[in-house]
C-alpha cells in the first residue's frame, strides 16, 4: 500500500474509532443534575444555609457510594433570597440554563408558588422540604402540577389543627391572629380558625385578621391591633427575622404579660430568644413562647443527625431532615427510572417512597437494592415519606417551648389524623 493509501486508511480508521466512541457515549445515560432553591439570605436565611448543607451532604454521600446511573450527581445551588421574584428568576436559570432534572426547594410557600409553574413548564420535579401552604394541595387536586410537585413536610391543614389542639390544651378560650401576608400565613389562618372554633374557641379578629407585609420593618400598629380586646393568646404566624421584631414591639408596648403567645414552625429557630432579646431586668422576652412544628421522627433520623454533626460540627435545624429526604427521593427515583428525565423521575417517586417494597432507610443501601432489581420503600429522616396522590405527606407535630434560659426544647407531641388532633 502506498503512502496515499496508508493516509486514506488511517483517516478512515480515525472516523470509525470516533464513531464507536460516540456510540458508547450515546449509550451512557446523561448525568443527573439537581438544583437547590433555598433562602441563603432574607427572612428565612436562619434555615436556608443549613438546608443547603443537608442537600450537599446527601449528594456527597451518594457520590461516595457510586453516584446515580453510574455517574456522580451534580448539584447546582441557587439563593432564592426568601423573595418570590428572586425565586422565580433562580428557578428559570436552574430549569432553562442549567437543565436540572429536579430541584430541592423552595422553603417559603410564597417562593414555591412563584417557582412551581416554571418547573412544570420545563418538566422539572420540584420537591419542597418546608412549603406547607394548603394552596399546593388545592392546585394539585385541580391538576395544575401534572405530578411535578411534591413536599416532604405535611400541609398546614394539619398544623392548623395541631395549633388549635395546643390552644385548647392550655384552656385558651379567645385567640387573636397576627400573620405574615403570604401563602404561608394565610394558609395557616384558614386552617387554624375553623379548627379552633370547632373546639369551642373564639377568634376575636376573625372578621379582620391582622396581617403584615413580608417586607415590613416596623410592627407597632399591627401589634396594637392584634392584642386589642385582651385575648387569652395571640397566634403569631411568622419567620424569625420579622417575628422577632413583632415580639420586640409587643414587649415595648407592654402587651406580652397580658396575653400568651402561640407560634408556628416558621419561628422554631434555636437562637430565637437571642434574636428577640432580653427585658430591662435581663430576662429573655421570648421565655414561655410555645409553638408547633412538623416532627422529624423517621427511621433514618439518627443516621442523618450523626452524618450531619460529623460533617458540620453542629446540630441540624428544623427542616434539615425533610431536605435530606427530598434530595434522597430525587436520586432514588432517577436510579429506578434509569433516566435523569423529569417525567421519568416524577413517575418513579411514589414507587421508591411508598409501600410495598423492602423498607430501607440508608440511601446507599436503597440504591444498591434498586440496581439489583429489588422494590424499595424508602423510610426517611423526617418520616416514612409515604405520599398521597397530591404529593403530600402526613406527619406528627412537636410541641416546643422557649425556657427561661432562652433554650428551645420539645415538650410534647400532637398527632393529627386528618379530623382532629390528639395529645398522648
Amino acid at each position: 500500500m502506498g503512502k496515499r493509501g496508508k493516509k486514506l486508511w488511517s483517516g478512515l480508521g480515525a472516523i470509525v474509532l470516533s464513531g464507536l466512541l460516540s456510540a458508547c457515549q450515546t449509550n451512557q445515560p446523561p448525568r443527573l443534575k439537581i438544583g437547590t432553591l433555598l433562602p441563603v439570605t432574607g427572612d428565612l436565611s436562619q434555615y436556608g444555609s443549613s438546608m443547603q448543607d443537608s442537600t450537599r451532604l446527601l449528594v456527597n454521600t451518594v457520590n461516595a457510594c457510586g453516584g446515580v446511573l453510574g455517574q456522580p450527581v451534580e448539584l447546582i445551588a441557587e439563593d432564592d433570597q426568601t423573595e418570590p421574584a428572586a425565586g422565580a428568576s433562580a428557578m428559570t436559570k436552574l430549569a432553562e440554563v442549567d437543565r436540572v432534572s429536579g430541584v430541592v426547594g423552595a422553603a417559603s410557600s410564597a417562593v414555591s408558588s412563584a417557582a412551581i409553574d416554571i418547573a412544570v413548564r420545563n418538566q422539572v420535579v420540584l420537591i419542597s422540604p418546608s412549603s406547607t401552604s394548603p394552596v399546593f394541595t388545592e392546585r394539585a387536586q385541580k391538576g395544575d402540577f401534572q405530578g411535578f410537585w411534591w413536599r416532604t413536610a405535611p400541609p398546614d391543614t394539619y398544623q392548623g389543627k395541631a395549633l388549635a389542639g395546643l390552644a385548647k390544651a392550655q384552656n385558651l378560650q379567645t385567640v387573636s391572629v397576627l400573620a405574615v401576608n403570604n401563602d404561608y400565613g394565610n394558609g395557616l389562618l384558614a386552617s387554624f380558625i375553623p379548627a379552633f372554633e370547632t373546639m369551642g374557641g373564639k377568634v376575636l379578629n376573625k372578621a379582620n385578621p391582622t396581617l403584615y407585609r413580608p417586607d415590613a420593618a416596623s410592627f407597632e400598629s399591627e401589634v396594637g391591633a392584634a392584642f386589642r380586646g385582651n385575648p387569652d393568646a395571640v397566634l403569631l404566624v411568622a419567620y424569625p427575622e420579622t417575628g422577632s421584631l413583632v415580639l420586640k414591639a409587643a414587649y415595648q408596648q407592654g402587651l406580652l404579660g397580658k396575653s400568651k403567645i402561640l407560634v408556628t414552625d416558621g419561628m422554631k429557630e434555636a437562637k430565637i430568644a437571642d434574636l428577640v432579646g432580653k427585658t430591662r431586668q435581663g430576662d429573655y422576652i421570648a421565655a414561655g413562647l410555645r409553638g408547633t412544628a412538623a416532627s422529624a421522627r423517621g427511621p433514618a433520623l439518627k443516621q442523618f443527625q450523626a452524618k450531619y454533626q460529623a460533617q458540620y460540627r453542629r446540630l441540624p435545624k428544623i427542616y434539615d431532615p425533610n431536605t435530606w429526604d427530598a434530595a434522597a427521593l430525587l436520586v432514588l427515583a432517577a436510579e429506578l427510572a434509569r433516566s435523569p428525565n423529569g417525567n421519568a423521575i416524577k413517575a418513579a417517586i411514589p414507587q421508591v417512597a411508598n409501600p410495598p417494597g423492602t423498607a430501607v432507610s440508608d440511601v446507599c443501601q436503597a440504591l444498591t437494592l434498586i440496581r439489583a432489581g429489588t422494590k424499595v420503600n424508602y423510610q426517611g429522616a423526617s418520616g416514612n415519606t409515604d405520599f398521597n396522590q397530591w404529593g403530600d405527606v402526613i406527619g406528627t407535630y412537636e410541641v416546643w417551648e422557649i425556657g427561661r434560659d432562652g433554650k428551645l426544647s420539645a415538650i410534647g407531641t400532637m398527632y393529627v389524623d386528618g379530623q382532629s388532633p390528639t395529645r398522648p
